[in-house]
């Protein structure tokens, strides 16, 4: 029995797409290390994909599609760590290289469980009025990437 791919609400689309990009963050990591890139040069595209897509990614989870299940809601709480950890993770300039690895495997870990259970259960539990507030708020854009140096080609 195959599974069947989940059906978004519009109002949640773009969000999926950014965690597509936020994937394709975690895939460019392991090209890197696999490559053997000056770990620099993979810091300054984490550190760029951090501050344009992961910290507004993360404002506009916290403050529109958490409170639709309350901050009290157990999977709430444990995306909120997760945000806290992988914030870490990203401003950490100590051991550059464990702090990439641990982005890479934590960043994808943490997508999937908001994909298939955070936002499946905001889809289930959300009225249309909410849906449609979120959708209102996040319009998507246009993915801009940093061609500045593509050390994962």
């Amino acid at each position: 029995m195959s599974k069947q791919p989940l059906k978004r609400h519009k109002a949640l689309i773009p969000l999926s797409h950014d965690h597509h990009h936020g994937l394709l963050l975690c895939w460019k990591i392991r090209m890197g290390f696999s490559k053997k890139i000056e770990l620099n040069r993979i810091k300054r595209y984490v550190d760029w994909f951090y501050e344009n897509h992961i910290k507004p990614h993360f404002e506009l989870e916290e403050q529109h599609i958490f409170p639709i299940l309350g901050n009290h809601d157990e999977l709430v709480k444990k995306a909120i760590a997760q945000h806290k950890s992988l914030i870490k993770l990203f401003t950490d300039n100590e051991d550059v290289e464990e702090s990439l690895k641990a982005i890479e495997k934590e960043l994808s870990l943490h997508i999937r469980f908001e994909e298939r259970f955070l936002f499946s259960e905001i889809q289930r539990v959300a009225t249309e009025k909410q849906l449609a507030s979120l959708y209102k708020s996040h319009k998507e854009k246009e993915f801009i990437e940093n061609t500045s140096d593509e050390f994962w080609l």
